[in-house]
């Protein structure tokens, strides 16, 4: 305002009018009223002027702040006159003397000078103080020195002790090492076996997961065989009264046909996991041939989706191809990749379709895939706009065994396999690009010859 840009000092007075809402500071917002009420009395809009000295004034009796008040009420003033409104102009006339008086009146004088008076006795206390401060302080850090010292003292001879008890040991260890290296030597070759035997080995590291796997639903076949055997029971003695109950035996054979549905369900869920088992560790002996990969993905997703459909027709999606016409026959085993396609539609399927139970207003389903040469390789990419993979599930996501779909709906061994069947029966990589509830993207590298 002083160097004479009022447009700039009005703006920067309503931002400050701004950040003390934010924080609160009437006394300040006070301050800044007055003075745009003194900008506005500047630039001749009396009405602007008035409006602000108003809430200077008014906030100023809040935070009794007797400078803001005085000179607020001496600007309503010279408004008021100026406007003719005579009686408001003799009521804050009255009261920007008596602020004054109450400002720069004799009491107020006496009271600055014992204000005054304190202010320097307070500082002299201070000086006191901080002699006192410095004192303990050269005390303090003396002592703290000296305490530094006896520690480094203590470590050099605790460092000492240490460095031969280590050279000891390094003699001990020495000695070992040959035994050790002989001992590595072993396992390397040992994990080089259970390498060329693939999956077996992976089965066998992983017989406690299938036992649990298995163990569920048997315990369930268990179970409610048992509860069978009694139903029967029940049924029996039912039938041989002389008054027969036909609602009870109704409700018993209803109770019978129903705990042999899940005896059914669960013993097909133990054959699938064995099932299962029994595929991760076949060696395939399938032959390479030219395969179009481009017709065997886009049969393997109608597959999919039509099998999702005939289990559940109420669902839907988008089916997006893009296939690279110049992709051409690449050797593969058909039935294997066949099965890692499928695998991988399935999820996707499985993905979307539980986005839309979560969020079925204005989300469509949508599963691609697509195929193009990159860097000599073939891609093949499998992407769904579904839930999406955590990033603590991506690390374990090509375990054998680990799922995240409900008990019932899944051995764990899909990608698995799949990831067998690319890297080691094709020498090719499989990877997953995913963010949580953002989708999915699978991607098939194949050497091409």
């Amino acid at each position: 305002s002083r160097l004479g840009h009022p447009d700039l000092a009005l703006r920067c007075f309503q931002e400050a009018i701004k950040i003390s809402y934010f924080t609160g500071d009437l006394l300040n917002r006070g301050r800044i009223q007055y003075r745009i009420a003194e900008f506005y009395y500047t630039a001749n809009q009396p009405d602007s002027s008035l409006h602000y000295a108003r809430l200077a004034f008014a906030n100023g009796e809040k935070v009794s702040q007797k400078t803001i008040v005085l000179d607020a009420s001496s600007l309503m003033v010279k408004l008021y006159k100026a406007n003719s409104n005579l009686d408001s102009a003799f009521y804050y006339q009255e009261v920007a003397m008596a602020t004054k008086d109450s400002v720069y009146g004799r009491e107020k004088f006496q009271q600055l000078q014992l204000l005054t008076l304190t202010q320097q006795q307070r500082q002299q206390q201070l000086r006191e103080k901080q002699v006192q401060l410095q004192r303990i302080g050269f005390i303090s850090a003396l002592a703290v020195f000296l305490l530094i010292a006896l520690l480094l003292w203590r470590n050099n001879r605790q460092q000492q002790h240490t460095n031969r008890t280590l050279n000891l040991k390094n003699e001990q260890i020495e000695t070992q090492r040959s035994t050790l290296d002989r001992t590595l030597t072993e396992l390397r070759g040992t994990q080089a076996q259970l390498i060329q035997k693939e999956k077996m080995a992976s089965l066998g590291e992983l017989t406690a997961g299938i036992a649990h796997e298995i163990q569920n639903p048997l315990n369930f076949v268990n179970n409610f065989s048992e509860v069978s055997v009694e139903l029967v029971s029940e049924l029996e003695e039912e039938r041989q009264k002389p008054i027969r109950d036909a609602e009870l035996e109704a409700e018993l054979l209803g109770d019978l046909t129903q705990n042999l549905q899940k005896i059914t369900h669960h013993g097909q869920r133990a054959s699938l996991i064995v099932k299962g088992m029994l595929e991760h560790s076949r060696t395939s002996t399938g032959e390479k041939v030219p395969t179009d990969l481009n017709a065997l993905a886009d049969e393997y997703l109608r597959l999919a989706y039509h099998g999702l459909r005939a289990k559940d027709n109420t669902f839907n999606a988008e089916l997006k191809t893009d296939f690279d016409p110049a992709l051409g026959l690449v050797d593969v085993v058909p039935q294997d990749i066949g099965r890692v396609l499928l695998n991988l539609f399935n999820n996707a399927f499985y993905a979307v379709s539980q986005k839309q139970k979560q969020s079925p207003n204005h989300y469509e389903p949508t599963v691609s895939v697509s195929t193009k040469r990159e860097n000599g390789q073939v891609e093949i990419s499998v992407r769904d706009n579904g839930l999406g993979i955590p990033e603590a599930v991506k690390q374990k996501i090509f375990q054998p065994f680990f799922t995240t779909k409900p008990t019932g709906q899944g051995t764990g061994l899909g990608l698995s396999l799949s990831y067998d069947i690319v890297t080691k029966g094709h020498g090719g990589t499989l990877v997953v690009e995913s963010a949580d509830s953002q989708g999915a993207e699978f991607v098939i590298m194949l050497p091409k010859p």
